[in-house]
């Protein structure tokens, strides 16, 4: 790995971090960040978040690991870590651990809210995948391709097995030594900021220049954007003093508040664009259609689940209403649902904006 590829920073108290790079899938890049912090006098090398797993990004890693200890000039591994600590439950972000546990004796640690999706994984895999089917079919989504869309999803994730960890977040008072972890639900169930000082590790929940993906609290607890958003301003008031936040993925951000209304302003237009598209009856698919347009491959399903996460929101507030519901009540398994807007019913206050998340 070329040196230059791993970024160094270093926080107001002098603690150094060394952004690695991963190719996590085919598609998709991002970072995993190793820190080195003293703290009362105990040394800490903490790895936030293991990568995918898949493909080289575990010899990525390694090679990232090697390149830190030119740059810090003293050998570091796997085998010197103190502590992993996995900011969410998805699997870019979790899959490494399976080759690194096995490699270490640094204590783990994940959200409690995630820990099944660790060590329970074939188990959490089956519910997410019978949920997602009732869920596709729900949302009109072509009976011909359902199956190739729940096998695409399963396809990556089945890479990896479950891994027991060392503690819980809540358990330990949501700090470990000088990192302090906040829980911001709503992109995953167990997601956790963590900040060191005056810098903040978001994984996920807020990243430049895009809008972390929102699914629907249908398909998995905790999550759906009503949390999202909630957690936004439980993390703008927890953030004060945060000079630079680092995320799983994208470029460093500066300006945390700008971006927190940006990201506010985005999920505002598309709740607006959603209402104007249930002036008539429609199904989720074909709301995903009229926000994204034409996608392929995994984005078919990431804009599905974002479309569904926004008519959720509208309906769980009374906003919208279901214009089959004498076709649903007669029919014994689950068919098409289709939503409209409900004429007395204002919209929500808010900012308007564009974008698409995490994906398509």
């Amino acid at each position: 790995m070329n040196l230059s590829l791993v970024r160094t920073y270093e926080t107001c108290r002098g603690a150094r971090i060394y952004q690695i790079p991963l190719q996590l899938f085919p598609i998709l890049a991002g970072y995993v960040y190793l820190v080195f912090v003293q703290n009362a006098g105990q040394e800490y090398r903490v790895l936030i978040d293991t990568g995918s797993g898949y493909g080289d990004s575990n010899t990525q890693l390694e090679e990232g690991l090697r390149s830190v200890s030119e740059l810090a000039g003293s050998s570091v591994g796997l085998q010197d870590l103190t502590h992993v600590l996995i900011t969410h439950g998805h699997i870019d972000h979790f899959g490494g651990l399976a080759y690194v546990r096995p490699r270490t004796g640094a204590q783990v640690g994940v959200h409690e809210l995630d820990l099944r999706n660790l060590t329970n994984y074939d188990e959490r895999l089956t519910m997410v995948a019978r949920r997602l089917e009732q869920f596709i079919i729900e949302a009109g989504f072509p009976q011909s391709q359902k199956s190739e869309l729940i096998q695409m999803y399963l396809l990556t994730k089945r890479l990896y097995h479950s891994v027991q960890v060392d503690f819980t977040y809540e358990a330990c008072g949501m700090r470990v030594g000088p990192f302090e972890m906040l829980h911001v639900p709503g992109h995953c169930a167990g997601h956790v900021v963590i900040r060191l000082h005056d810098v903040l590790f978001s994984g996920d929940h807020i990243l430049n220049e895009t809008s972390p993906h929102q699914s629907p609290e249908h398909l998995t607890l905790s999550t759906g954007l009503d949390h999202y958003l909630k957690s936004l301003d439980l993390l703008e008031s927890w953030t004060s003093g945060v000079h630079l936040t680092l995320g799983g993925h994208k470029e460093p951000i500066t300006q945390l508040p700008a971006r927190l209304a940006e990201i506010r302003h985005l999920h505002n237009s598309r709740l607006a664009q959603v209402q104007h598209i249930l002036n008539e009856p429609h199904t989720v698919n074909e709301v995903s259609q009229s926000l994204f347009g034409e996608v392929h491959g995994y984005n078919v399903l990431l804009a599905l689940e974002e479309a569904g996460a926004h008519v959720e929101y509208l309906y769980q507030r009374g906003l919208l209403g279901i214009a089959n519901l004498e076709e649903i009540a007669s029919s014994e398994g689950s068919i098409p649902i289709r939503y409209h807007q409900l004429a007395e019913k204002t919209p929500p206050a808010g900012n308007l904006t564009e974008g698409i998340p995490g994906g398509p």
